[in-house]
């Protein structure tokens, strides 16, 4: 199964057992987190109690709210550095003027592009695209797409792309993945 990093490949032996989740459900917990990164942008509550309120409203796999907390979490805690990312390629448009919902979104993709090793980029864009599709406008996904290649391209010229696992380092250079 694709993440898993134990030797039997026992899902209940990994560390962060939400990186085997099953197809679908990693979709499924982007969506709850969309729902809690947005309700805590707009009541300025609490994160904890934010998200505690939004998974109330959910009957998910344990699994599925393990991911939702972390990309939440760790989305929120690195929000500056996100829209810095966000800032650098969005040209000839104010950032606050940005859709609240694309923002989060472009958010939690460059957030698994830089911390969660084991999601390709392709996956995080794609989901990105099909997200803002869904819940903002059709022309969402087209900026949202530009915006995140750019991000890719720059944080990849910048070696800040760390990935691991069969199919992740695509377009890193072989002498930085050689092996001996």
């Amino acid at each position: 199964m694709a993440g898993i990093t134990t030797s039997n490949n026992d899902p209940q032996d990994d560390e962060d057992i939400y990186h085997a989740s099953a197809p679908g459900s990693r979709r499924r917990g982007r969506e709850i987190a969309l729902q809690g990164l947005y309700a805590h942008e707009l009541s300025g509550d609490p994160l904890a109690k934010t998200l505690r309120d939004v998974l109330a409203f959910h009957q998910e796999d344990q699994i599925i709210i393990e991911f939702v907390r972390t990309v939440v979490e760790k989305t929120a805690a690195h929000r500056d550095e996100l829209d810095a990312h966000i800032k650098k390629h969005v040209t000839n448009w104010d950032f606050d003027r940005i859709a609240i919902v694309d923002r989060i979104i472009l958010r939690m993709a460059i957030c698994e592009f830089l911390y969660f090793w084991d999601i390709p980029p392709k996956v995080s864009i794609d989901e990105a695209i099909d997200m803002s599709k869904l819940y903002s406008t059709e022309q969402s996904g087209r900026f949202v797409n530009g915006i995140l290649d750019a991000v890719l391209l720059d944080l990849k010229k910048n070696q800040q792309l760390v990935k691991s696992g069969r199919g992740l380092q695509e377009g890193q250079s072989s002498e930085n993945h050689e092996t001996t």
